[in-house]
């Protein structure tokens, strides 16, 4: 996101101030300090700790608006989920939170959001030079809006962990201090830096898990290194084994209901042969989206076959598709995933996408915020046999994907992992906002930090309310769930 001088700090975000448009006139270093610092006068750091819930929150209410668009037998799946615990409730209610965060007073520094930056969105995957690389990987909710949001999602998500762990308070707030002064450090060591290096940075996992070797007992790191190995068996030939049997010699997707269906059993035959055709269409389409080396790439590729797919937790009863495509040897495969992309949770309170087509808005925000992305990462458009035009994007199912056993951490494992999300989100905001007027606002000092962790904890709170509600829901019959899937 350029700043120009049209920039303004403090009250609620301006939805025409995004990463849209052409920029006149670029701000002097000088004029983005004082932006930072007149953002500080007008809603000063300590602000950022306030956190009261109006008296017409209905959390419950606002999960069941998004049941609207969803696959129907998916949605108590999604809810069963949700009852796991209080981070799973969490985890799946990014909609509550967003409603929350725009009541709460906001800096006016805008950057590219994920808009979901809890700590389970944070993981290890490959580089396209075959390295592994820590990012955010989650941008369903993507959206130009107020860097604070991200921050505070993330911070009240690791006292939501962290008592799921039953650490004590005095643990999850060491916790959540770490990963915001690792935020705001970061932050200010980005503005002291040339834009090109900003840009290129990246969180080499292997490298990062060495240099802290000292601070992780020696069971611990071998227990690390045995999931970055574990990681890279993580891909495609994986997921054939796993996902996959031989049928009168030809590899078929193993239906496991309602985790994973093959298109053959989600519509009947007639039906499924027409999916087919529009599949092949959609990923023609698909295929534009992506850059000429890559077009080549997906080429030496033909669709085997396609199955619906339950992913995650917030995203459950949203349309999620796994393709299995093979090289024409039966032994080189490729999966891709096409999760539908719907409308942004901070739409209605950060503005508009630029973006019609949501999927290609999570591409874009996704190419904005991390270092290196998937080679695959596209975007379509589909008309559904229900003949609505719904929104997808698409990427590969693995690639090396490793996801930190949150329910494992220990306090000292959680408060390394707080840091190292912390650098990785002032990294991915350093790239979209001004780094020298969120530098200059956060300032040196602790305060932010501090203030950060008081709202996180007064939000946690508010969650194991929220939690408490959608038991009481689903009790009372207002809620279906289904658990244990």
């Amino acid at each position: 996101m350029a700043v120009t001088k049209k920039a303004a700090p403090g009250g609620k975000p301006d939805a025409g101030a995004s990463t849209r448009g052409a920029v006149p006139e670029p701000l002097s270093r000088a004029d983005r300090v004082a932006l930072g610092k007149d953002a500080r006068r007008a809603v000063p750091l300590e602000a950022h700790a306030e956190f009261q819930p109006g008296g017409s929150r209905d959390p419950v209410g606002l999960l069941l608006g998004q049941a609207a668009s969803r696959v129907p037998d998916l949605v108590p799946v999604r809810h069963g989920r949700m009852l796991v615990s209080p981070f799973t409730y969490y985890r799946g209610a990014a909609l509550p939170m967003a409603a929350d965060l725009a009541a709460t007073p906001t800096s006016g520094l805008r950057v590219q959001l994920c808009g979901d930056a809890h700590l389970s969105n944070f993981g290890a995957f490959a580089s396209p030079e075959r390295r592994l690389v820590f990012d955010v990987n989650d941008f369903d909710e993507t959206l130009p809006g107020p860097f604070e949001w991200d921050v505070k999602r993330l911070a009240a998500s690791l006292v939501v962990a962290g008592r799921d762990n039953e650490f004590s308070d005095k643990a999850c707030r060491k916790i959540v201090l770490a990963a915001a002064k690792g935020y705001r450090q970061a932050m200010r060591r980005f503005a002291k830096q040339p834009y090109l290096d900003v840009w290129y940075a990246h969180l080499d996992i292997e490298e990062a898990i060495r240099q802290f070797r000292s601070q992780i007992k020696r069971k611990r790191f071998k227990a690390a290194e045995q999931l970055l190995a574990k990681a890279r068996t993580r891909d495609s030939t994986q997921a054939l084994g796993k996902l996959t049997t031989l049928v009168e010699g030809r590899r078929r997707i193993v239906s496991d209901p309602p985790t994973i269906v093959p298109v053959e059993e989600v519509f009947n035959g007639v039906q499924a042969d027409a999916i087919y055709e529009l599949i092949r269409t959609v990923l023609g389409k698909y295929r534009r989206t992506l850059q000429s080396d890559r077009r080549h790439l997906l080429d030496q590729f033909t669709m085997v076959q396609m199955a619906r797919k339950v992913v995650g937790v917030g995203s459950v009863g949203t349309r999620a598709w796994v393709a299995l495509m093979d090289s024409g040897d039966g032994v080189e495969p490729l999966f891709l995933q096409a999760k539908e992309a719907q409308p942004s949770v901070l739409m209605q309170y950060a503005g508009r996408s630029q973006y019609s087509n949501q999927g290609e808005r999570v591409v874009a925000g996704q190419h904005l915020m991390q270092a290196q992305s998937d080679i695959f990462l596209g975007w379509t458009r589909v008309t559904g046999p229900d003949g609505v035009d719904r929104d997808f994007y698409v990427r590969q199912l693995r690639d090396w994907k490793l996801s930190a056993p949150i329910e494992l951490m220990v306090p000292s494992g959680m408060t390394l992992y707080g840091r190292l999300c912390g650098w990785t989100l002032a990294r991915a905001h350093a790239r979209s906002g001004d780094r020298v007027a969120l530098a200059a606002y956060l300032g040196g000092s602790d305060r932010f930090d501090q203030a950060i962790a008081d709202f996180a904890f007064a939000y946690a709170d508010q969650n194991e309310d929220d939690f408490a509600a959608l038991q009481t829901a689903v009790k009372k019959g207002k809620v279906e769930a289904t658990t244990g899937i």
